[in-house]
């Protein structure tokens, strides 16, 4: 044993934003969030009117993350958020905006 802490994250949160998030920089304004909150991970536009984004880090910071993921840009209209709490995988250097 080493003695080194462990290099996982403590949770990881798997969020789908359903509403007026595509178009009104929603990606752009999780990305920042990610960043002020200290967590990993990535976002991405899916479908129609639809963007997932997967992060990492500390639970509180998860959940500072997840407040501002719900609240959304100003022109943005968040209607439906789910959210699925899983198990670290300590993946993720930084936070990264996917296309696809």
């Amino acid at each position: 044993m080493s003695g080194r802490p462990s290099a996982l994250p403590e949770a990881r949160i798997h969020i789908r934003v359903t509403g007026r998030v595509q178009g009104v920089g929603f990606r752009a304004f999780v990305a920042q969030h990610a960043q002020l909150s200290g967590v990993t991970g990535w976002v991405r536009n899916v479908g129609h009117d639809q963007v997932e984004t997967v992060a990492e880090g500390r639970r509180e910071n998860l959940e500072h993350f997840l407040q501002a993921v719900k609240t959304g840009p100003r022109m943005s209209v968040v209607r439906d958020v789910r959210v699925v709490w899983e198990e670290p995988r300590g993946e993720f250097r930084g936070f990264n905006l996917r296309w696809i």
